[in-house]
């Protein structure tokens, strides 16, 4: 297994480079977390040869597959990085709060003058 608490640089890898260290990734992961391969290939649904293949570099996997092993391993947070952020440049900002609704404006109309209804005396 190799040791994934260095940097690597990724752009001078091959890909199957690039696979063996997520496959190293999951395995390190899946004992971690104290899984036999039997337990997370039925968690995840796929066959334990194949779990077992991904994690000695023998074979790849699917991007689906990557996906169900994850969510068996509880850890889907990790695609966060792979979320779209989406941003507002300052100009475009501006132009959204000029297109927003100002109150309306027009004439009101004047209140209804009610004529004052003389307040009853008290009884003495």
């Amino acid at each position: 297994m190799s040791n994934l608490n260095y940097t690597n640089d990724w752009y001078g890898m091959s890909d199957n480079a690039i696979l063996k260290e997520l496959a190293g990734f999951i395995k390190q992961l899946r004992l971690k977390k104290n899984y036999k391969q039997n337990e997370l290939a039925e968690k995840a649904g796929i066959h334990r040869v194949t779990l077992s293949e991904f994690e000695n570099g023998e074979r790849s996997i699917s991007l689906l597959t990557f996906i169900e092993l994850l969510r068996a391993l509880n850890e889907l947070e990790l695609l966060e990085t792979f979320k779209v952020q989406t941003t507002i440049s300052p100009l475009q900002m501006a132009k959204l709060e000029g297109k927003k609704r100002q109150r309306a404006s027009g004439t009101r109309k004047k209140p209804v003058n009610k004529k004052l209804l003389p307040l009853s005396k008290k009884k003495k």
